[in-house]
């Protein structure tokens, strides 16, 4: 194989569809998998039955005939009913994929009146099977986990295999200095309180989001009173909790500071997506617990706040 006469959309040229699919892998950068989170998902049907629903979307294929095939894109528009085959006295797995049958590399589908990608059911799969089980040129969407004479399929038995061929991502580094000092926080009950003096960040959620990973920095956290023993988290809007770390101290009475740091990756509930949700630290005494904590005009909150994208 030489080099292509002309670069891709030269004027007065011929460009192949072999040159058109080596724009595609490269312009999604050699991967493949849906183009968002929520594209081609494979669910129960509204009445389940002898079948499964695969939503609308759109996928990057990468084909697996040829070195140098290129990668091809696909689009569903609207939600397709696939069937699934009932099974007998013994339980099955099936694996539902995303099949590109290019008649250039294989097979004899004729593209002028013929599908040449379609949805394809692959049966008696491992049923710990993840990947396509041949060099057949596809993405894999879902794994059906039929139990022994079952003729309807739910969403117990759907295990989603998809992959976004390209996540999006998005991350900010947030800052803050308090202004004047906080309300001590002291007690032993484990409740957790906010800093009064650190209203925390107002954090835009992208639309496209399903998990945020947050690292969270108190730096200059105030010891006073007596032994300190507690925690520090961060909450995000009202529900999602980060792990608490562990502040154990045993210094006395004296003031003194120290750098608290607590990190989470969350789950991004449909609620938040789109929206503004605040981010705030938050600290708890502990049963033992006898020194109070808090923030002043000394001391430094860091939240590293980065958003990913993944298959909902």
């Amino acid at each position: 194989m030489s080099l292509f006469q002309v670069p891709i959309l030269t004027n007065g040229a011929t460009h192949s569809a072999q040159q058109f699919r080596m724009l595609i892998r490269d312009l999604a950068r050699g991967n493949e998998g849906i183009t968002q989170g929520d594209d081609l998902k494979v669910t129960q049907r509204s009445t389940p039955g002898g079948g499964v629903t695969v939503s609308d979307g759109s996928a990057i294929i990468k084909g697996r005939d040829n070195a140098f095939q290129g990668h091809y894109a696909s689009c569903n528009v609207g939600s397709v009913d696939i069937d699934i085959a009932p099974t007998s006295s013994t339980a099955r797995s099936d694996m539902l994929i995303l099949r590109i049958e290019d008649p250039e590399y294989t097979g004899s589908l004729n593209p002028a009146t013929q599908a040449i990608n379609y949805f394809q059911v692959i049966s008696n799969v491992s049923s710990s099977a993840t990947a396509i089980p041949d060099g057949r040129t596809g993405i894999p969407l879902a794994r059906i986990d039929i139990p022994s004479s079952t003729a309807t399929i739910t969403s117990a038995m759907i295990t989603d295999l998809r992959k976004v061929a390209n996540p999006r991502r998005d991350r900010t580094l947030w800052t803050q200095s308090p202004s004047s000092s906080s309300t001590l926080i002291g007690g032993n009950t484990s409740q957790f309180f906010y800093f009064t003096t650190a209203a925390g960040w107002n954090i835009p959620v992208p639309d496209w989001a399903t998990q945020v990973k947050i690292r969270l920095d108190i730096a200059g956290l105030r010891l006073t009173a007596a032994n300190v023993y507690g925690g520090v988290r961060g909450i995000f809007g009202t529900a999602l909790l980060m792990q608490p770390v562990t502040v154990d101290d045993n210094q006395g009475t004296a003031t003194r500071r120290l750098t608290a740091i607590a990190a989470d990756t969350l789950t991004i509930p449909s609620t938040y997506r789109g929206t503004t949700q605040l981010l705030r630290a938050q600290f708890a005494g502990y049963s033992g617990n006898t020194g109070t904590v808090n923030v002043d005009a000394s001391s430094t909150l860091i939240a590293d706040v980065e958003f990913f994208e993944a298959p909902r």
